[in-house]
């Protein structure tokens, strides 16, 4: 894909995420790569991580309001840890799960979704293929597989990623996994996460026919390669022996890509300088990365883009930037509403990124989120008609602003 077909991936995500359903008009009609998009390269491909981890009470998994609320057996206003009310009008019947004293304006019943739904999974892909995304990396949470703290959710997540094999090829979108190591013990790191991808080598997942390759052989990425982060207990050592691993010629060999801090190159420790550049392509996060103008509007920090850009290229590695569309997690973090809030400004904020991408001739891209509404990163189609309620006043502001900034944009052409 060339480099002006990402500006034209924002104009699609702008229609997709940022209107209420219902209220699309000519100018936002989604912009369709409605063919088969080729699985043998990394190289010219929109791809959004998704997360897959949202269920309900009465689905498949019987988890509870998992991702939803901080209790599992119920929710409640004060229990929300999400930011944006996902738009279920498209959703069928049997993917729509009632939340129990919620209630749209007017008085009807409001409903979530599970992500352990063939059917749901399918429509996130169609929703992909009709907003010209060309597939997405699969989230894989090293907590979730046997040997990590809560094995019991392995089934669920293991149906979620059949549920996007099938997916995939049915809108011939693209996938792969990409293992999160967050919140795991450091000495588990390497054996669970190794043996999980011999697994999937073994039962031929990776050579499902929409798997994403790269060089001949299967890609897969990892989270998280932060330094001195608690959660996220990395460290060169076990960096280098995870590098080791895929690296090593035979049935389990991969091309690596490595998830990690913004500032990779800033790092003054030589261990972590050292292993950065084994990488067969990096993927900085910048999430929640912004710098503000006098204004005190705030903007993606991309200042560095060049630079990593050109040092990816001198060692031969491929650069895959991470972009996002605005930011928030107050319910999360229990804040008052607007503390964490990074604007969308109607879209123009994701606009501003793709633009840079765009005059550096970036074609491979990685997007911050596809269905993440815990930190208010999501980019599928949300409601701007959230249930009213005293708790639920952040949800409705948070709506109200993306959709009055998007009514503003469509006033106002961009050159």
């Amino acid at each position: 894909m060339r480099p002006h077909c990402t500006i034209i991936l924002v104009i699609a995500l702008l229609a997709g995420c940022l209107t209420a359903h219902g209220q699309s008009t000519a100018s936002t009609k989604p912009v369709s790569r409605a063919g088969t998009v080729d699985t043998t390269s990394l190289r010219g491909k929109v791809m959004c991580g998704y997360q897959g981890w949202f269920r309900c009470p009465d689905d498949t998994a019987k988890m509870g309001w998992i991702h939803w609320s901080r209790d599992s057996r119920r929710i409640a206003p004060g229990l929300l840890t999400f930011e944006m009310w996902p738009d279920m009008a498209d959703y069928s019947a049997t993917e729509r799960y009632p939340a129990p004293g919620f209630t749209y304006p007017g008085g009807r019943q409001a409903e979530l979704f599970s992500s352990d739904s063939a059917p749901t999974v399918l429509r996130h892909f169609e929703w992909m293929r009709d907003y010209g995304i060309d597939g997405a990396w699969l989230q894989h949470f090293l907590v979730d597989l046997p040997g990590g703290p809560q094995p019991s959710r392995c089934p669920s997540r293991l149906r979620v990623l059949n549920h996007v094999r099938a997916a995939a090829l049915k809108t011939g979108r693209v996938w792969a996994l990409s293992y999160d190591i967050a919140d795991m013990p450091v000495e588990r790191i390497f054996d669970v996460l190794t043996s999980d991808w011999k697994k999937m080598v073994d039962e031929k997942v990776v050579e499902d026919p929409r798997y994403l390759h790269q060089g001949g052989h299967p890609a897969v990425q990892i989270w998280d390669f932060y330094f001195g982060n608690e959660h996220d207990p990395m460290n060169a050592e076990l960096a280098n022996r995870l590098i080791d691993f895929f690296a090593s010629p035979g049935r389990y060999s991969a091309f690596l890509v490595g998830g990690g801090d913004w500032n990779w190159r800033r790092n003054l420790d030589p261990a972590w300088q050292k292993f950065y550049r084994r990488f067969g392509a990096y993927c900085p996060w910048n999430i929640g990365n912004y710098v503000p103008d006098q204004s005190k509007v705030k903007h993606a920090a991309t200042s560095y883009w060049a630079e990593d850009q050109r040092e990816c290229e001198r060692l031969g590695m491929l650069w895959i930037p991470g972009v996002y569309p605005g930011f928030s997690w107050d319910n999360l973090q229990r804040q008052s509403p607007g503390t964490s809030l990074i604007s969308r400004r109607g879209g123009r904020f994701l606009w501003e990124q793709f633009f840079e991408l765009s005059r550096l001739g970036v074609d491979t891209v990685y997007v911050a989120m596809f269905d993440e509404v815990d930190e208010g990163t999501a980019i599928f189609k949300v409601t701007s008609s959230p249930p009213p309620a005293r708790a639920l006043c952040r949800l409705r502001w948070l709506a109200q602003r993306l959709v009055s900034a998007a009514r503003r944009r469509r006033r106002t052409p961009v050159a």
